[in-house]
C-alpha cells in the first residue's frame, strides 16, 4: 500500500533508480540507491541512503527518508543506469557518452572514473552534433554493454579504453533496452516490436534470433529475463502491454497481458523471488504482480480504490510450460496485480527491487522507498 511508502522530494525528474547490490552471503537488506535525472538544466547521479527509512509510525504513516549522501553533475540526460559492483556505476547519458561513477565511501563522494565519449552517434564520431542517446545499459562484471539511438550495440570492458566489439548496424530502428540472457548472450528490444538474440562469441553482426510481437510493430521500451528460468523473458512497451516470452518457443510471445494505460518504462522480476514482477508506466502507475498465490477462489473483479488489484485468467496463454509465468496449473491460473501508486498522476519513470525493498522515481520530482514489499 502506498502507506508504506515514504517519498523524499528532490526538485528534479528522476529517469532511473537502483539499488545497489548487496555482497555476497549479505544478510542485511539493501541500504543504499542511486538516482539519476533527465529533464533539469543541471542533472546529476545522486547516492542515498535508505537506512534511516523507517517502519511506519503508530498512525502508518512513514518515519523516516532517504538520506542524500553524495552527488555529481552529469552531462546529458540519464537514461539508464547500473551497478557494475559495490563501488561503481555506470551511466549512459542522452548525448551517447557512457560513464562509469566510482563511489568513495571513506568520504563520501562521487567522481568519474571512466568515460566512452560518443560511445553512441549518428553519422560520424567525429562532428560535433553527432551524439546519439545511449538508451540502455547492463553490466556483467567486467563487461558493459550499451544500446542506443543509432542502432549500435557496444561491448565494453571496464578499465580498457576502447570498445572490446561493436555491431554498428546492428538494428535500423532505435534499441531501447539491453538484457544478459546468459553470459555470452544478450537480448535487446527496438522501436519496431521486435525482441533480438545476440550471441557474442559469433562474429557476425546478425542476431542468432528475432522474436516479434505482432504486425502492429509496436515500439518495446523494457526488457527482462527471469532470474532462474531464463528462457523466460518478459517485456514492456509503448502500448502499456506486459508480454511473456518463452524463447525456446516460435518467435511470438506465449502472453500478452493488458497491463497500463500508457507507455511501460521498466519491468522487473524480482531478482530472489521471480513469481512477482514489477512495472511501471507513463499513467503514473506502479503494479505488483504475483503469480505465487491461489487466488483462484477469490472473485474475479476489479476494486477501484486504494488497492486495485485485478484477476487475469490465463486462459490466452500457451500452455505447455511449467513455470507460474506459463502454467496450466488450474491453481496458478490467475495473477494477482496490486496497483502500489495508486493516486499518482505523473509518470513513474524508474523502479528497482531487492529483498523486501522497492524504489522508484517519479515526473513529480520525487523518489520513493517501500521496505515493506512483501509484509
Amino acid at each position: 500500500a502506498m502507506e508504506d511508502a515514504c517519498a523524499k522530494f528532490v526538485s528534479q525528474k528522476i529517469s532511473k533508480a537502483r539499488w545497489r547490490p548487496l555482497p555476497p552471503a549479505a544478510l542485511q537488506p539493501p541500504d543504499l540507491f542511486a538516482t539519476g535525472s533527465w529533464d533539469n538544466e543541471d542533472n546529476r547521479i545522486s547516492l542515498w541512503s535508505a537506512a534511516e527509512v523507517g517502519n511506519a509510525g503508530l498512525g502508518g504513516e512513514c518515519q523516516g527518508e532517504p538520506q542524500l549522501l553524495c552527488d555529481i553533475r552529469h552531462d546529458g540526460d540519464v537514461m539508464d543506469m547500473q551497478f557494475l559492483d559495490q563501488e561503481r556505476i555506470v551511466v549512459a547519458s542522452s548525448t551517447g557518452t557512457v560513464t562509469v561513477f566510482r563511489h568513495h565511501q571513506n568520504n563520501q563522494t562521487l567522481s568519474a572514473s571512466q568515460r566512452w565519449e560518443k560511445a553512441h552517434y549518428h553519422v560520424d564520431q567525429d562532428t560535433s552534433c553527432g551524439g546519439a542517446a545511449c538508451t540502455g545499459v547492463i553490466c556483467n562484471k567486467p563487461e558493459i554493454v550499451t544500446v542506443g539511438e543509432d542502432g549500435r550495440i557496444n561491448l565494453f570492458k571496464v578499465d580498457q579504453n576502447a570498445a572490446v566489439r561493436t555491431i554498428d548496424n546492428a538494428d535500423s530502428s532505435t534499441l531501447h533496452a539491453v538484457t544478459f540472457l546468459r553470459t555470452t548472450e544478450i537480448l535487446t528490444v527496438n522501436s519496431i516490436g521486435q525482441l533480438k538474440m545476440w550471441d557474442l562469441r559469433q562474429q557476425r553482426n546478425e542476431p542468432s534470433q528475432i522474436f516479434s510481437l505482432t504486425s502492429d510493430r509496436v515500439p518495446l521500451h523494457c526488457v527482462d529475463r527471469h532470474p532462474s528460468q531464463q528462457h523466460i523473458v518478459a517485456t514492456g512497451g509503448q502500448d502499456g502491454v506486459l508480454s511473456i516470452w518463452d524463447i525456446r518457443q516460435g518467435t511470438m510471445p506465449v502472453s500478452l497481458l493488458n497491463a497500463h494505460e500508457a507507455e511501460m518504462w521498466e519491468v522487473h522480476f524480482h531478482p530472489s523471488n521471480p513469481d512477482h514482477l514489477f512495472t511501471c508506466s507513463e499513467d503514473g502507475s506502479l503494479w505488483h504482480w504475483d503469480t505465487s498465490t491461489d487466488v483462484s477462489e477469490k472473485p474475479s473483479f476489479l476494486l477501484q480504490g486504494g488497492r486495485s488489484t485485478a484477476y487475469f485468467s490465463h486462459s490466452s496463454v500457451n500452455q505447455s510450460v511449467a513455470s507460474a509465468w506459463l502454467n496450466n496449473d488450474p491453481a496458478k491460473d490467475r495473477i494477482e496485480i496490486t496497483n502500489l501508486v495508486p493516486n499518482q498522476t505523473l509518470s513513474v519513470n524508474s523502479l528497482d527491487v531487492l529483498g523486501p525493498c522497492l524504489v522508484y522515481g517519479t515526473d513529480a520530482e520525487a523518489i520513493y522507498v517501500n521496505k515493506q514489499l512483501f509484509a
